[in-house]
């Protein structure tokens, strides 16, 4: 193999960015802040908190392992108080953070207040009072309950609702500050008016059996949406029944008897099940409109948001949901129906939130979408980089998952555009060598060209028909033509065969009112026995490389032949790669060596030579299937992604893993490189897109700053012994966590022995006797650590005995309890708490979280006294040992050297 570049440029790490896809809804209520920042969407028990403009996790809540049915948001505090209600009817309340979280790591929320048993059944609907003093809950029973926010008690009760609560609305009339009213649906149809300022109602003093002070019928099913206009005098109501009604307030009575109540002014037939409505705000001027009218929006099971003039009856205009998709549209896997809309005044912006996940924001004014969140992608099965029209750079990341629906997501803003057009589940995705045109294969047996129009949105440009199965693999062509257009595309289909498809008259600059085209295809090839899963092309497009289950990798020579009367093409087997066990996932060309890389169901990832079709080398590492395969570092480097759902970085040469990147929880299905090869992007089954960034730069420069730090620490180390500053010596060690440094300075100390001290210098007793709680701990670590070994436990048991005889008990204990709530810092981080606050907070949870807090007192005791024990027991087994060697000692003074040694010559 060829070596390129050297071996400092081989990435050595990569850190997952913040900035990763994470599911953030899947399904159930939604809310938006008043101010459009934050979007609140559930999972299941969990609430999600996203800053919309960068789809960045802000906070989220766990709950109580029961379903989440409704959320409101109050704000009677500062922040917001977001109100969640539980399956299990408890009533929760958590304050929302400040801002975003300092560190990558989404904090969780903690709840300030509860009510356990709000209901005796499930609270389906609640809403917050105008003025934020409020809370009116709905349930399945029929009950409906008014809460005050501040004091978190029941103050109404209202009973009688012919079903559960389906729909809320409070009225606070703006020109009459003695209005306060509740407007409550159900599922009998019926709409009923509440006065809260009846006694009747009121919990304490009242009795709550206040009857409604109106109710309105009209509709023959669920009422699912209540508005009210801010001066009082209109009334909009919507249900299941696909009308929505038009009420008048201030009707008058016949011939002038005074108010009749509330009366039916018009009659919307809106064609569809209503499941959300609202009126939008007077100033706005709805799809280029006047404004000043009287307007409202409603969504239903269509997935179209249309908006009404209100008292002509007239539809104005709809806003589309799923880009592509025909109104009406409905497949068996994906309902595109609306659950909700949202009314963002801030950005006069309408949000509807659908059945499939999705949540689209649309300019009231334009009726375009403005921004699209994806709550959730299902198992994502392929991914892969593309740049818009006129850019150089990387705009775009497309996403392939269970779905017919292809997701391209900004990588700036992670808006994200669906792309309609296949008829079944999009399983493989590539992109042209410019990163323009996108490819994509599904199921419904053909394979479709996207191209980025002037406007920077996508569009199909072509499909390719022919294949008789499932097309599971796609490769486009790696070199442009002259005129800087694609050459051909080759897809191989679950009918084992490959087909090369002509893409010279597709351009990767189109109009948004250009048609597709239908390619040519140039050649047909039987290639494998069994499913193919990958295909790849090589750099100069000379070479085809194909994986399949049969366990073979197989190289097929490419001959394509452009001409004036049109290209041709074939294909031609011309190796066979043989030596996996099982299953081959993912194939994979070098750039810069005639060499195939592969990975399949037998865990290993094997090196192919084009040469003579051998393998080179084999790498072991992976725990389960490896999935994907890519080339990094000119080459010498490999990153691959299996089903044990971590992606690991390799050495070709060494043929070692240097690094394993853990952020997915099941099979990761799809890897992309980006053309600098400083992004990876990870995805895969746990519906989990990670932004892998290149930290190997950032890593080699903070060792490099901990190495100068500790060089200068070591000098100033022993300037302070040189200086016989011990304190500043005793201190640097302690908060370098260098306890060799410190054992040698007290074995010296030692070692002088001077009179009346404790450790042999009255200096360095004084200094122990004032040492801050944090550092007496720490010196104590090092004791514990010391008396573990026998040669250094007499200078163990000495500071100890001086900590013992300067320290009180209480003061110990004092300094234990104050260390326990402050993480280990270097000296360096202490100067770092004293500039900046809030970074020294962060990084304090940051090492709680990792477990790096200092010792206990039990955790000492445990590590001390059976050592000390030991050390006893040795010293006084020593004692009773030097008794043995005195008696000896003593009788051969006295006994056989001591004169009566028979002189033996003498004889």
């Amino acid at each position: 193999m060829n070596g390129h570049g050297s071996r400092k440029a081989l990435k050595t790490s990569f850190r997952a960015s913040p900035r990763s896809i994470r599911p953030l809804y899947t399904g159930g209520p939604v809310l938006l802040t008043k101010d459009g920042k934050w979007l609140v969407s559930t999972m299941g028990e969990e609430v999600m908190v996203t800053e919309v403009s960068t789809g960045l996790s802000v906070a989220r809540v766990r709950g109580d392992s029961t379903a989440i049915t409704s959320l409101a948001l109050s704000y009677h505090t500062s922040p917001p108080t977001l109100i969640t209600c539980h399956l299990s009817t408890q009533l929760r309340y958590y304050p929302l953070p400040d801002d975003l979280p300092a560190g990558s790591e989404t904090p969780t929320l903690t709840y300030s207040r509860q009510n356990t048993k709000a209901h005796n059944a499930p609270i389906l609907v609640s809403t917050v009072s105008p003025d934020n003093t409020l809370l009116a809950t709905g349930s399945s029973d029929g009950i409906v309950k008014v809460w005050d926010l501040e004091g978190g008690y029941v103050t109404h009760l209202f009973r009688g609702h012919g079903g559960p609560v389906s729909a809320l609305k409070f009225h606070f009339s703006s020109s009459d500050l003695g209005v306060m009213e509740l407007w409550t649906g159900s599922t009998d149809g019926r709409v009923r008016i509440f006065d809260l300022r009846d006694a009747n109602s009121r919990v304490v003093g009242g009795g709550g059996a206040a009857k409604a002070k109106a109710v309105l019928e009209g509709h023959a099913s669920v009422v699912r949406g209540i508005d009210v206009s801010d001066d009082g005098r209109w009334a909009i109501t919507g249900g299941r029944d696909k009308v929505v009604l038009v009420w008048d307030l201030a009707a008058e009575g016949k011939k002038g008897k005074g108010k009749a109540g509330p009366k039916v002014v018009q009659t919307i037939i809106a064609q569809e099940q209503v499941e959300s409505l609202g009126l939008l705000p007077v100033q706005v001027k709805p799809l280029g409109e006047a404004a000043g009218r009287l307007r409202c929006w409603t969504g239903g099971d269509r997935g179209v948001v249309r908006v009404w003039d209100v008292l002509k009856g007239e539809e104005m205009g709809s806003m589309q949901g799923v880009e592509g998709v025909d109104e009406g549209e409905v497949d068996e896997d994906e309902q595109r129906g609306i659950l909700s809309v949202l009314c963002d005044p801030s950005s006069e912006a309408l949000v509807s939130v659908h059945a499939d996940q999705n949540i689209i924001f649309h300019s009231i004014s334009s009726g375009l979408p403005l921004r699209q969140v994806v709550g959730f992608n299902d198992e994502i099965v392929d991914a892969t980089f593309l740049n818009s029209s006129g850019s150089s750079s990387h705009t775009h990341l497309a996403l392939a998952a269970n779905s017919n629906l292809v997701r391209i997501y900004s990588t700036s803003t992670f808006d994200a555009r669906l792309l309609s057009g296949h008829r079944d589940m999009v399983l493989c995705l590539d992109k042209s060598i410019d990163y323009r045109l996108l490819a994509s294969g599904s199921k419904d047996r053909t394979a479709r060209v996207w191209a980025s129009t002037e406007e920077g949105e996508w569009r199909c440009v072509a499909v390719c028909e022919g294949h008789a199965e499932t097309v599971g693999a796609i490769a486009m062509s790696r070199k442009l033509d002259d005129k800087g257009q694609g050459r051909f595309m080759i897809t191989a289909s679950q009918d084992r065969t490959l087909k090369m498809w002509d893409l010279t008259s597709i351009s990767a600059s189109t109009s948004a009112g250009a048609s597709s085209v239908k390619p040519k295809s140039l050649a047909t090839l039987r290639a494998h026995e069994k499913d193919i899963n990958s295909l790849d092309l090589s750099p100069n497009d000379r070479f085809l490389a194909s994986g399949s289950q049969d366990k073979l990798v197989k190289i097929f020579e490419v001959d394509f032949t452009p001409s004036a009367s049109g290209p041709a093409g074939a294909l031609k087997l011309v190796g066979t790669c043989k030596g996996h066990r099982r299953g081959v996932w993912t194939v994979k060309f070098s750039r810069t060596d005639r060499i195939v890389a592969s990975g399949a169901a037998d865990r290993t990832i094997k090196l192919w030579s084009l040469d003579d079709f051998t393998c080179l080398k084999t790498l072991e590492g992976h725990t389960n299937s490896v999935l994907r395969v890519d080339f990094l570092s000119h080459g010498m480097q490999l990153v691959t992604s299996a089903s044990d759902g971590l992606v690991k970085l390799w050495n070709v040469k060494d043929e070692e893993c240097v690094k394993t990147l853990d952020n997915h929880e099941d099979k990761i299905w799809a890897l992309a490189v980006s053309s600098d090869e400083k992004t990876i992007v990870s995805a895969g089954a746990d519906s989990v897109a990670t932004i892998w960034e290149d930290s190997t730069e950032v890593e080699q420069a903070e060792k490099n700053d901990a190495l100068v730090k500790a060089v200068q620490s070591e000098q100033d180390f022993t300037n302070y012994l040189a200086l016989k500053d011990y304190r500043r010596a005793i201190q640097l060690a302690l908060s370098m966590s260098q306890p060799g440094r410190l054992l040698k300075l007290f074995s010296t100390i030692a070692a002088s022995r001077a009179p009346g001290s404790h450790t042999g210098s009255v200096e360095v007793d004084q200094i122990i006797k004032t040492l801050p709680g944090i550092d007496l701990v720490r010196l104590l670590k090092f004791v514990r650590d010391w008396n573990a070994n026998a040669r250094t436990s007499g200078v163990a048991q000495g500071v100890l005995h001086a900590v013992l005889r300067l320290k009180s008990p209480d003061e110990i204990v004092a300094a234990f309890d104050s260390a326990s709530k402050v993480p280990t810092v270097n000296p360096d981080e202490e100067e770092g708490m004293a500039v900046d606050g809030e970074e020294a907070e962060a990084e304090q949870k940051r090492k709680r979280k990792k477990g790096e807090t200092v010792m206990g007192m039990r955790e000492l005791l445990d590590g001390l006294i059976p050592y000390s024990e030991r050390h006893f027991t040795r010293i006084d087994k020593l004692v009773q040992d030097s008794y043995m060697l005195d008696y000896v000692v003593g009788e051969m003074d006295g006994g056989l050297f001591g004169g009566e040694v028979m002189d033996i010559d003498g004889e």
